[in-house]
């Protein structure tokens, strides 16, 4: 493993655990495209090389597929894991969310959205952040008009404000600490400019060490941006680092991406064997 990687690995260990977190990674950036469905196998694989015991593993998956995020297929002695159909809006919110393009069409219209007592509330709350909306006040959300409204606050009442006069702006400042985003964005750049230097050199990853890159990239990007409400520039500071952050993320990420496949090719499968080629997305995942 590069040097550059193995830093980034040893960091990852000296935080608290976050196995579930990475698997929800794997399945989002990777398996997904491929189907939504891989060996389990294939997964305690790839921990290994984060020097993750398998029984850690196990226990994450059986902890996600308890809470609803997967459906476990016994085939033989094999178990494989399947993303439920019902948890597939919010991993197509935030793969828009952590690969697309930022908008250029912005109105400078704002959605509001209020979403009143009870169960509602907590339920939608996560879906929303991973929407990109803020809150300014408990039931209170927002974000740039046209950004999607997740099932889970479908029933929410629905507004439009403007950014433009001094109200409209004071509301966008209470509703994000983009203060806490810009330092968290800065922190990954410093974290992942090594690699991206040393891949620059024209130095060669092994297809393990690319998948194990790219996860870990994205584990760490989408940590950031997904908190991110990526307001329209004339709203941002001169010195917004998000952008950087993207850029140097987009870069990473098309270097591995060709390698790291190669190692699904070899390693993961599926119920009914090796898994189906990528959707055609992949290629344009961080193309502007």
């Amino acid at each position: 493993m590069p040097p550059p990687l193995a830093r980034i690995v040893e960091q990852l260990k000296r935080e608290p655990s976050r196995t579930g977190s990475i698997v929800i990674t794997v399945f989002g950036d990777a398996i997904v495209p491929r189907g939504g469905s891989v060996w389990l196998g294939a997964l305690l694989e790839f921990f290994t090389a984060l020097d993750i015991d398998s029984s850690v593993v196990r226990t994450a998956m059986s902890r996600l597929t308890a809470d609803g995020w997967f459906e476990r297929t016994k085939v033989g002695r094999n178990s494989f894991y399947r993303l439920v159909k019902r948890e597939r809006q919010t991993f197509d919110i935030a793969t828009k969310h952590i690969y697309g393009a930022p908008a250029s069409d912005w109105t400078g219209r704002f959605e509001l959205l209020l979403i009143g007592n009870g169960e509602d509330r907590d339920a939608s709350r996560e879906a929303l952040k991973n929407a990109g909306f803020g809150s300014p006040l408990p039931g209170v959300w927002v974000a740039p008009s046209g950004v999607p409204v997740p099932e889970e606050a479908a029933a929410a009442i629905r507004l439009e404000v403007s950014a433009e006069d001094d109200s409209g702006r004071r509301l966008l400042s209470e509703s994000w600490p983009l203060d806490r985003t810009a330092d968290a964005y800065l922190k990954f750049m410093k974290t992942f400019e090594p690699l991206r230097g040393w891949i620059g050199g024209r130095k060669t990853l092994s297809d393990a060490d690319a998948f194990t890159a790219r996860i870990l990239l994205i584990h760490y990007y989408r940590r950031v941006v997904l908190r991110d409400p990526l307001l329209p520039t004339a709203l941002l500071p001169s010195d917004w680092p998000g952008r950087a952050a993207r850029k140097l993320c987009g870069e990473i990420y098309r270097a591995v991406l060709p390698a790291s496949e190669q190692w699904l090719d070899c390693h993961g499968t599926h119920e009914s064997g090796p898994l189906p080629a990528a959707a055609k997305e992949l290629a344009r995942r961080f193309g502007d």
